[in-house]
């Protein structure tokens, strides 16, 4: 007996599956406009619009069967944190459209627009032997699959750390480059709550905006009080930077008033999520933050302590 159509039954799942449907019809509309599906999926995450358990069926209705990309499946083969080369050589190739699917340790899946810097920070890292699936599509009239083949090669080659030369069938004079503006935050509702989320809620309220939470886990065997002292100063600086602007920070869903309150000796273990928010009405920067405050959750949280007493790292 075909159960196809089952889950269909309930009006709660037809009405899911419905807004699922006019979504991914919304996403082929803007590719086809020459959109990059990273920059459109990213942007719709930002916004509430889509959920992330919608993201790998669309890569696979739309990229794989709709437009059929040419792909190749990539075990990172060294951990990558610098991308700024690859950004810069991308960039070039307007006769290519390329989209990462990128599975990180903890098992998030990242879009990355290999074009768009911001798209890497919100990844951080490429961590040594996690997949990532590499997927291009010849944008001309006369679509060539060997120079989306050779596409794939040359940004593998460039995650090796190898140095590729500009192969002229990459390059389409007569597209413009065109990269992704980062979408503005806009307010969203904030639902009743009491004590200090409620405070939290007041404090978004009014003329100010906030944008949504972000998950940074903790890639340190624990988070103990080198984490807590490298988070505290990578928030100061923020601040400092931003006067206008607020860090909120959660932990199990209650909002974290002192950092200090985290550093309880196996409270916060290796893998778990902490969240950030910020709350204001010109927010920027908040990219750069999430890769600071990844880094003070790692074991990389050193870099933060070498500074004098009393002085405020120049991150931003």
């Amino acid at each position: 007996m075909e159960t196809t159509y089952f889950t269909l039954a309930s009006k709660n799942n037809f009405n899911t599956s419905l807004r699922h449907f006019f979504k991914v019809n919304e996403v082929v509309d803007d590719m086809e406009r020459r959109r990059n599906i990273a920059d459109i999926i990213n942007a719709d995450l930002d916004a509430s619009e889509i959920v992330k358990d919608q993201v790998l069926p669309m890569i696979g209705a739309i990229v794989r069967e709709k437009f059929e990309y040419s792909y190749d499946s990539f075990n990172v083969p060294e951990t990558v944190n610098e991308f700024a080369k690859i950004v810069e050589e991308t960039r070039k190739w307007t006769a290519l459209d390329i989209v990462i699917v990128y599975f990180n340790p903890n098992g998030e899946v990242f879009l990355i627009n290999p074009k768009n810097h911001e798209h890497w920070e919100r990844a951080r890292e490429l961590n040594r032997d996690q997949l990532a699936v590499i997927y291009t599509r010849h944008l001309k009239a006369e679509r060539n699959k060997k120079i989306e083949k050779d596409a794939i090669k040359a940004i593998e080659e460039m995650l090796l750390g190898k140095d590729v030369f500009i192969n002229p069938n990459f390059i389409d004079q007569t597209v413009q480059p065109r990269v992704e503006a980062p979408a503005p935050v806009t307010p969203r509702p904030v639902p009743a709550a009491k004590g200090p989320a409620k405070a939290a809620a007041l404090e978004a309220g009014g003329k100010k905006r906030m944008t949504p939470k972000y998950a940074v886990s903790v890639s340190n065997e624990l988070f103990h009080n080198g984490n807590v002292e490298a988070w505290k100063k990578i928030v100061e600086s923020y601040h400092t930077k931003f006067p206008d602007l607020k860090v909120n920070i959660f932990f199990e869903g209650e909002l974290i008033n002192d950092i200090n309150s985290l550093f309880k000796w196996g409270k916060v273990k290796h893998g778990d999520s902490i969240f950030f928010q910020v709350v204001g009405e010109n927010i920027q920067g908040v990219s750069k933050l999430q890769k600071y405050l990844y880094e003070g959750a790692s074991p990389r949280f050193e870099q933060f302590l070498k500074i004098g007493v009393g002085r405020v790292l120049n991150l931003f």
